[in-house]
Order: structure tokens, then C-alpha cells, then sequence
């Protein structure tokens, strides 16, 4: 099975219809969407509507952000920018789309024999895995071979041979991954909408679960636009410059 890997979109519309166009040039058979569609970002609607399209052979869980504008979680613990952003966001979300993204699933989900998606850790959905500690956590104590994980935006590789842990940041504007069967891998998209590596291009996957080979790709898109529609709708202004730099 050939897998699209979108995740944290975060209401960039501009750069999630940019990823949707280039990856129609791409062969694949079912999405994976590792949450966050909503937060930050000025257009909620028109991300959720997409991935509301995406269906049927398309399988999503929810990200903390998610949790926060559908009301699941208070969003004690994010900051005020954060929470602007997130109360902004259910206040602007279509009824039918609210109650989408509060009907998320959490994660991890099985999609196939040997592959699960969640947001954060599968371990903790809220949790980040940055660090070989973070992963040697998650890798003693859950045996599922292949997770795909967001949270960070930050595209990266955890894997484990034997006793071997590696870590590795997937830099560039493509690259491929060949899984070794005997491995057990934690593989991060990045973030479409708010990309936090200082690249500010979009970032997805595609994963071809039968050859064990994982692409992963950057491409820039309208920034200017996303900015300029952040702006207009009033939410703090960081949101916009932030996309600028990658930060």
C-alpha cells in the first residue's frame, strides 16, 4: 500500500492546497493525517473541508490542538498566543466541521499489520519525541515496527537495529528511506502549515508500505498569502511571521 502523510496543516490553507496539488502527481492509495488540522492558522474551514474529501481509504487521528478547539482539552498548558489562536478557531468553524474535529480518534491507530499513526508519543498523544531518550521510551514499552508521529514539525527519523538507536533530522527537498525488515521505526513528517526546522517550505511523506521505502518532501507555497490571512482575521502577529523563518 503506497501512503500520503500529511500532518500538522494547522489552518495554513495555502500550503496545505499547495502539498494537495503537488502530491496529485504522486501515486497513492490512502492518506494518513497525524493531526492538527486546525490551530494557528486563519483558514479552518477550508482545511477541514479537504480532509473531509479525502475519504474513503483515509484514516486521521487528533493533535492537541484539535483537542482544544473542539473543547476536549481546556489548553491549560498552551500559551496565550496558542489559545487565542485555538478559541479563535472554534468560534469561526462551520457546526459540521466543529463536530468533525471533535470526533477525531486518538492515537496510535492501526492502519496496517506493522503500521500505526499518532499525533504525539504513541505512548502519550500530547507528548513530543525529540531525543533518542524520547525514543528509547516509546521503543521499549510499544513494538508496533513502523509509527508515524507529528507534534514537533519537525521531520526526523528515530530507528532501532539490535541494540543500534539512531536519530537523524531528514533535511533537503527530497529524500528516501529504505526500512530494514528487522527494524523498528518512528518517522515524523514535519509540518505542513508551520514548519518549526528554519525551512519555512511545507513538508509530507509518502510511504510504500511493500517496498519499506519512506519519501519525504518540501515544497514552498504562498507564505505571503497565509500571512496576509492571518493578519486580516486579527490573530497575533507571530502566527504570521513565524512562517517566514521556519521558526
Amino acid at each position: 500500500m503506497r501512503y500520503l502523510i500529511l500532518s500538522d496543516m494547522h489552518a495554513n490553507w495555502e500550503a496545505f492546497e499547495t502539498v494537495l496539488r503537488r502530491a496529485r502527481r504522486k501515486r497513492y492509495e490512502a492518506v494518513l493525517v497525524l493531526g492538527d488540522l486546525v490551530g494557528y492558522g486563519a483558514a479552518p474551514n477550508q482545511v477541514v473541508d479537504a480532509v473531509r474529501r479525502m475519504g474513503p481509504r483515509l484514516y486521521t487521528v487528533r493533535g492537541n490542538h484539535d483537542k482544544v478547539v473542539a473543547g476536549i482539552d481546556s489548553g491549560g498548558n498552551f500559551n496565550q498566543t496558542a489559545l487565542t489562536a485555538a478559541q479563535w478557531t472554534t468560534g469561526r468553524l462551520t457546526p459540521g466541521n466543529l463536530r468533525y474535529v471533535r470526533d477525531l480518534p486518538q492515537g496510535p491507530m492501526k492502519v496496517e499489520e506493522g503500521v500505526a499513526i499518532c499525533h504525539g508519543s504513541p505512548l502519550d498523544e500530547d507528548t513530543y519525541v525529540f531525543s533518542d531518550v524520547d525514543a528509547w521510551e516509546i521503543f521499549s514499552r510499544y513494538e508496533t515496527p513502523v509509527t508515524f508521529f507529528g507534534h514537533t514539525h519537525i521531520p526526523s527519523l528515530f530507528w532501532l537495529e539490535g541494540k543500534l538507536l539512531g536519530v537523524k533530522a531528514l533535511r533537503g527537498t527530497s529524500g528516501r528511506i529504505v526500512l530494514s525488515p528487522g527494524g523498528r521505526y518512528l518517522i515524523n513528517p514535519g509540518s505542513i502549515g508551520q514548519p518549526r526546522d528554519r525551512d519555512p517550505r511545507a513538508s509530507y511523506m509518502i510511504y510504500d508500505s511493500k517496498k519499506q521505502v519512506v519519501t519525504w518532501y518540501r515544497i514552498p507555497y504562498a507564505i505571503g498569502e497565509s500571512q496576509a490571512r492571518i493578519r486580516k482575521a486579527g490573530l497575533p502577529n507571530s502566527l504570521a511571521d513565524r512562517l517566514a523563518v521556519g521558526a
